[in-house]
């Protein structure tokens, strides 16, 4: 088993609540690596905004998932704590239970820790994170017109997306590497029209149908900046829409070649937002301000 550094101030933290700080609350991301990530710093900065007395968030960087949890298992002022790449699936097993959107969809990015029992309750939070900032985007146009979307990966993040395209009736198809399409295509959470490999999708195909393409992949995301999905891009022009889930780089390589042929663009950002503040609303029942 890889050996992780975990950074002093985490250690820290854990020193705090053993020795009776039991007013601090000790949020997180689970996931390896971290550098591309913002959520320690947008939460810290609700944080400092909102009064939040001794609540901290930091980043629980682990290469070994069980390390991790069996970390977090022995943090008792844990309050709760966001997964990301590569453990939003791996996660699952590890926990006492699931919502049932996180159960729907198979992944979770919101982990709902009980300091007193020690239970962890999985959630997910980016299908409706992915949802508002999705409709806010294609503000104006009529979904229920016709609107077919290309989703790019099958990953954790990609299956929240379908969920929420699913429950809302939009049409979509899947493009994923060979072997990495649905386990289980007759999970009602997701109904893709159609699979694709990267090398069978055509350009008239994406000329023909589709009118939102989305990159749920990771790739593009800092440092890895030189990297994007291998599509079609001539096939988009100035009447399409393009939603890259990565918010680091502001821009992907997969964002500007989309936006060279005319295409709208948003990236993941807003999503981040709202799904941290959907996330903050299961751990404390607040708004964050």
């Amino acid at each position: 088993m890889r050996r992780t550094m975990i950074p002093l101030r985490i250690h820290q933290r854990a020193a705090m609540c053993e020795n009776g700080a039991s007013s601090r609350k000790l949020y997180g991301l689970l996931g390896h690596p971290l550098g591309h990530s913002f959520s320690a710093a947008y939460f810290r900065s609700k944080f400092q905004k909102g009064h939040f007395g001794e609540a901290v968030y930091e980043n629980f960087d682990f290469a070994d998932l069980e390390q991790g949890v069996d970390w977090l298992k022995k943090a008792c002022c844990l309050q709760g704590f966001n997964v990301t790449i590569p453990y939003k699936k791996e996660i699952v097993p590890y926990l006492d239970g699931l919502s049932d959107e996180a159960a729907a969809i198979g992944a979770v990015n919101v982990v709902e820790a009980d300091p007193g029992t020690g239970r962890w309750i999985g959630h997910n939070t980016d299908a409706i994170g992915f949802w508002e900032s999705f409709q806010d985007f294609l503000h104006g146009l009529d979904l229920n017109q016709g609107v077919k979307v290309l989703i790019l990966g099958n990953g954790g993040a990609s299956q929240a997306v379908q969920y929420a395209l699913a429950r809302h009736g939009i049409l979509y198809d899947l493009v994923c590497r060979p072997g990495h399409g649905p386990e289980n295509s007759s999970n009602p959470a997701f109904s893709p029209q159609q699979i694709w490999d990267y090398g069978s999708l055509r350009e008239e195909v994406v000329r023909n149908e589709f009118s939102v393409i989305v990159n749920t992949t990771s790739l593009g995301m800092f440092p890895h900046v030189d990297a994007a999905p291998s599509v079609p891009y001539q096939a988009l022009d100035a009447s399409r829409f393009a939603f890259d889930l990565i918010y680091n780089p502001e821009e992907t390589l997969f964002l500007k070649r989309c936006r060279a042929q005319g295409a709208r663009i948003r990236n993941g950002l807003d999503m981040l937002h709202r799904q941290a503040e959907a996330a903050w609303r299961i751990w404390t029942a607040r708004e964050i301000p």
